[in-house]
C-alpha cells in the first residue's frame, strides 16, 4: 500500500477516472495557499474580547448549573 492507494483500492483496484495524487493536488507543497495565508506566518488579526468574555461567561454558566444539580440531586 502506497501513500495514493488505500488498502480496499489494493483489493478492488483504483478506479479509472481518478486522477493521479499530483495532478489533483499539485505538485508545489503551497501551490494552492493564497497570499496571506495564516499557515505562510502572516499575523491573524485582533482579538475579540467580546467574544471570548461571552465565551467565558457562558462556561461560568454551565459550571454553575451543573453545581446547583449536583447539590440538589445529592442532599
Amino acid at each position: 500500500m502506497s501513500e495514493s492507494t488505500h488498502a480496499r483500492d489494493e483489493i478492488h483496484g483504483a478506479h479509472p477516472e481518478n486522477a493521479p495524487d499530483g495532478a489533483a493536488h499539485g505538485d508545489g507543497a503551497h501551490e494552492d495557499a493564497a497570499p496571506g495565508d495564516h499557515a505562510l506566518g502572516a499575523p491573524l488579526g485582533p482579538v475579540d474580547w467580546f467574544a471570548w468574555g461571552a465565551g467565558l461567561l457562558g462556561i461560568a454558566a454551565g459550571l454553575l448549573v451543573a453545581a446547583c444539580l449536583y447539590l440538589s440531586t445529592s442532599l
